[in-house]
């Protein structure tokens, strides 16, 4: 494995080598503090970000690693400031780090910065497009509640038209054997063709839902995602306040029914079930520190 770009390109191999290495790290993270001691990563983010570049720097400064960052590329860098090429950037940056961090709103971003580095590539997140990472904890997250990624039942909510965390975790999850699939969203807002087609070629069962009640009481995750509205261009769409997820929603869904979320979460979760135990977004979110440890010594050979 030489860049993280896309779930769909990796094996269910790859997949299960990084899950428990990941693993590996979260127990013992003291045995990886000097792994890629010596190496130098750069994060490079055009888009706002807090927990996908914060976890990724924390998860290079405790393996060691030095860091180099920009955090708002549009305004602070020169492909802001000068309208510089993502090629010309990354080549540049190619001689400054051992590997690249970078989020950018292009869908095609990722896929130019593999074409021209000489050094490994992390997709932290491509337009709508992909965010693999992403879906490694929230893969990550799965397993360590229920043990197992075959036979997930996950329904994705909210905005699954313009989010890249669904569709990403969908195509990591097809390399499982027995997923199934529910959406519910704001009319407007249902996944893309490309997806629903990528889940019909990889046999994956899909359920479109109307409300809560059309997903099933034990489905084993329930992916609510917030309206990305940085991301419309043809008209402002609301997202339905029938969609958002309380205590009395999830009264009718198993005990152990995981609530996840990618977060930030605007109004799309109900404060009120942050104590209920099936509340994982925050767990979830802590848990890219050692899969994005995981990646980085995968990449840097910090695994050997």
């Amino acid at each position: 494995m030489k860049h993280f770009i896309n779930t769909e390109d990796m094996t269910r191999a790859d997949l299960d080598e990084l899950l428990a290495l990941s693993e590996k790290v979260a127990a013992n993270p003291e045995k990886y503090a000097e792994a890629l001691k010596g190496k130098v990563v750069a994060t490079i983010f055009f888009e706002p970000s807090t927990r996908t570049r914060l976890s990724f720097e924390s998860a290079i400064l405790r393996t060691g690693a030095g860091l180099i960052s920009t955090e708002n590329a549009n305004e602070s860098s020169s492909a802001g400031k000068k309208s510089e090429t993502i090629e010309d950037t990354v080549r540049m940056l190619s001689g400054y780090a051992d590997a690249i961090v970078m989020r950018h709103p292009a869908n095609d971003s990722a896929t130019k910065a593999v074409s021209v580095s000489t050094v490994p590539i992390l997709n932290g997140g491509s337009g709508s497009f992909a965010h693999p990472t992403q879906s490694l904890l929230d893969a990550f997250t799965i397993k360590r509640a229920r043990g197992s990624l075959d036979n997930v039942k996950i329904a994705f909510c909210g905005d699954l038209k313009l989010g890249r965390t669904a569709n990403s975790l969908i195509k990591l999850l097809s390399k499982y054997d027995g997923t199934q699939v529910w959406a519910l969203s704001t009319p407007g807002m249902e996944l893309t063709p490309d997806v629903v087609d990528f889940m019909k070629k990889a046999k994956i069962p899909y359920t479109v839902c109307k409300s809560f009640e059309d997903i099933p009481q034990n489905v084993d995750a329930i992916y609510q995602t917030r309206f990305q509205k940085e991301r419309v261009t043809d008209g402002m769409v609301v997202q339905d306040s029938s969609l958002v997820i309380t205590p009395k929603v999830m009264q009718r869904f198993s005990a152990v029914t995981l609530v996840m979320h990618p977060l930030p979460r605007v109004d799309e979760i109900c404060t009120t079930f942050d104590s209920d135990p099936r509340a994982i977004y925050f767990e979830q979110a802590h848990n890219g520190v050692p899969t994005r440890m995981a990646v980085l010594l995968k990449l840097l050979g910090g695994d050997k």
